[in-house]
């Protein structure tokens, strides 16, 4: 059977490799001489094959060596396309719900090292204080060295309640740490807060890109805006970004209607598209700041940099993560599928945006201010009015909640600068 199995597989090999020899004297010379190199490889290939099939001291499933040589091929390319295999494939379809078993981090694969993008707020991760740009050397005491995202991912997930162990190397503290961390269910809310929060700045922290994430957007500006916004900050920090579409809704919100949001470049030109503002009203007179840093990535980045190339903006915070590469989905027939990278993005202005990030304009490194107690809070409360102190220090602990954010107070800063200076003008 093994036999007959090999014969099969070098026949078709060979019938593809006489098919492109056949229609060569159609093709330039450079062309001739790739279809030769490829018929080469083939053939290389097709000998392995039978080598491993006839001599191996096991035997081995065709099916297994073939999903072995597409994982290993896929790899090669770049960090990020990879073969999936039906199981694989099915897991993917589970990002999408918003909803799945796991620590709660956004991993990828930067100068070869398994890198957090960004641990998603309120979950494990997070709560462990397991930070973007953690390089992941072991999981559960098996090196990452070689491992795909994939597989990274597999060890990552299981069910709710069983530990992982994690080890990471924090290069800003140039130290190894060790995070215990219990899965748990991943439930990820877009928006994560929507408020006004001095002087009517309106204040949206966007976690990522999901389905609905445009019409709770749209929403939650309605509300700032009812609620007498008159400037606004879209927080995008540790936001790894997720649809591209949904990504440019967001974007076109703030830019006038026909302008170029986003476009990719692909390798043949005839798959090199554009996304342009589609928004009939958009805000383009409040003044606007953004809020990025080392866990900004993909779509995040597409919407910083856009508004920063209309200067419709300003970029407030550290460098972004630097991921804007697009991978399309490719089903085959056996239930597997190729994630294949097949563009990349570029910023209206035709900067690249993949392993670059984007650049704020204005460098704001993470802090935190220590604001100075007020003096009623040094009083010792009457228990007759108890009740009443609680309240107030409740509204006083929301306050803090955002004063004490040293990049979010700089964005407060500059847009009471800015809505100054108009008035001014």
């Amino acid at each position: 059977m093994p036999k007959k199995i090999i014969i099969i597989i070098i026949a078709g090999l060979m019938a593809i490799a006489v098919s492109s020899v056949a229609i060569s004297g159609a093709l330039s010379g450079a062309e001739k001489k790739q279809k030769n190199d490829l018929f080469r490889q083939v053939e290389l290939f097709s000998d392995a094959l039978a080598i491993i099939q006839t001599d191996y001291v096991n035997e081995a499933k065709p099916k297994d060596l073939i999903y072995g040589a597409l994982k290993g091929m896929l790899s090669s390319l770049d960090p990020h396309s990879q073969f999936m295999d039906p199981d694989t494939y099915n897991e993917l379809k589970v990002d999408t719900e918003g909803k799945f078993g796991g620590l709660g981090i956004e991993i990828s694969i930067k100068d070869g090292m398994l890198t957090v993008i960004t641990p998603i707020e309120d979950t494990p991760a997070w709560k462990a204080g397991v930070k973007s740009g953690d390089r992941i050397v072991k999981i559960n005491d098996e090196l990452t060295r070689d491992m795909t995202l994939t597989d990274a991912v597999k060890r990552m997930r299981g069910k709710p309640g069983e530990p992982v162990t994690i080890v990471v190397l924090r290069e800003s503290e140039k130290k190894l740490l060790e995070f215990k961390i219990v899965r748990d269910i991943i439930k990820i809310q877009d928006i994560k807060e929507a408020r006004i929060l001095e002087d009517g700045i309106g204040y949206i922290r966007l976690i990522e890109f999901r389905e609905n994430t445009a019409a709770d957007f749209e929403a939650a500006l309605d509300k700032l805006k009812k609620e007498g916004m008159n400037a606004f900050i879209l927080d995008l920090r540790n936001n790894p970004g997720g649809l591209l579409d949904v990504a440019v809704k967001v974007a076109e919100k703030f830019v006038e209607k026909g302008k170029l949001i986003v476009y990719t470049k692909a390798r043949k030109p005839a798959q090199n598209l554009e996304f342009l503002s589609r928004q009939g009203q958009p805000l383009i007179d409040m003044p606007m700041a953004i809020l990025i840093n080392e866990g900004s990535a993909s779509g995040s980045e597409i919407v910083a940099a856009c508004l920063q190339d209309y200067k419709r903006a300003i970029i407030l915070g550290t460098k972004s993560f630097g991921k804007g590469s697009v991978q399309t989905i490719i089903p085959l027939n056996d239930g597997s599928a190729l994630r294949l990278t097949t563009s990349k993005y570029f910023t209206p202005l035709g900067k690249e945006i993949h392993n670059k990030g984007v650049l704020p304009d204005i460098v704001v490194e993470e802090g935190k201010i220590e604001l100075a107690p007020k003096e009623e809070e040094l009083i010792e409360k009457p228990q007759a009015v108890f009740e009443q102190f609680d309240k107030k220090d409740a509204k006083i602990e929301k306050e803090r909640d955002y004063k004490s954010d040293n990049q979010l107070m700089r964005c407060v800063d500059v847009l009471k600068a800015l809505k100054i200076y108009k008035v001014i003008k």
